[in-house]
């Protein structure tokens, strides 16, 4: 009886033993880091291809920044928009994405409307730039579950809203993204109404301000478009203050939004073993992650053991 007793007593333990190992691995939290291992990424996006794109690309380039633009196919060589030859010398190094051809608001047209608009945007697009195009945004930020499923196969990866978030969260639906903010807010919405330009131009500063201290995982997406910084108001001595604020930063990744989207899909792609000590790199691209405190560089196309 006592034998029995001591037989069962191990059976059990080991039982638990083996349940406390299964929790402790399934409680290995594996967390994703942008490139070389950093916290925070930085996307800067603009749509419609105007002219003062010429401006504001050099801008970018003087302080090293990347950027996204999304562009109108069919405005480009007419009044205020750029000629399509000079498309892919302005934006070389940077990332050039759909508008639709003719900035409709697709939640007005029919699905093959919609299909065309894209499709033709894509198709000129990659002529000019001699590389696939692979994502959008929405004109007039404008979507709905109609449109996303009109697009759905049509080789865009990821499209953009103007539905300011006012934080740095990564979206869990590419096809939905929204981002941070409108570059400076919504200064200048309001005709003469310098109060309302002071404080969200407040707001803006300070939500910048909090993404340069934050210590965890944080994208600070900005968007806007250049036509915005000339006229009237200027506000290009605006526009390379908040330039020099976030640039050459060792703590910020720099990126396009494909950019973005092919890091974040390598990072989802990573193959553990079941008790996480050994994870394989499928993808192109080294992948940074933090376990148990400690940071990892999992190189691409390699299978790695973690301590």
């Amino acid at each position: 009886m006592k034998r029995n007793l001591r037989v069962s007593a191990i059976v059990f333990m080991m039982i638990i033993n083996s349940a406390n190992a299964q929790t402790n691995v399934s409680s290995i939290f594996i967390e994703m880091l942008f490139p070389q291992g950093k916290s925070k990424a930085l996307i800067l996006s603009f749509d419609d291809g105007n002219v003062a794109d010429r401006t504001l690309v050099k801008l970018m380039n003087d302080y090293g920044l990347l950027g996204t633009f999304h562009l109108n196919s069919n405005k480009l060589c007419t009044k205020d928009y750029l000629t399509k030859e000079e498309i892919k010398t302005i934006y070389k190094g940077h990332e050039v994405s759909a508008h639709t051809a003719n900035h409709p608001n697709l939640t007005d047209l029919l699905k093959i409307d919609v299909i065309y608009e894209v499709l033709e945007d894509r198709k000129e697009l990659e002529r000019l730039t001699g590389y696939p195009v692979r994502g959008m945004s929405y004109p007039f930020g404008n979507t709905n579950d109609f449109v996303i499923k009109a697009i759905s196969g049509l080789g865009i990866e990821y499209a953009r809203t103007v539905g300011d978030t006012n934080n740095f969260s990564i979206p869990s639906d590419f096809l939905k993204w929204n981002p941070t903010i409108h570059l400076f807010g919504k200064t200048n919405y309001i005709p003469n109404d310098t109060a309302n330009d002071s404080r969200e131009l407040a707001q803006f500063y300070q939500l910048t301000n909090d993404f340069l201290k934050m210590n965890s995982i944080a994208l600070f997406y900005v968007w806007g478009h250049s036509w915005e910084y000339d006229g009237s108001v200027n506000k290009w001595a605006e526009v390379e203050k908040f330039f020099k604020m976030v640039s050459k930063n060792p703590d910020i990744y720099y990126t396009t939004q494909i950019g973005l989207v092919d890091y974040i899909n390598a990072f989802k792609n990573l193959k553990f073993s079941v008790d996480k000590t050994m994870v394989t790199n499928l993808s192109s691209i080294n992948v940074f992650v933090k376990m148990n405190g400690k940071v990892y560089t999992i190189e691409a196309g390699s299978t790695k053991q973690l301590n």
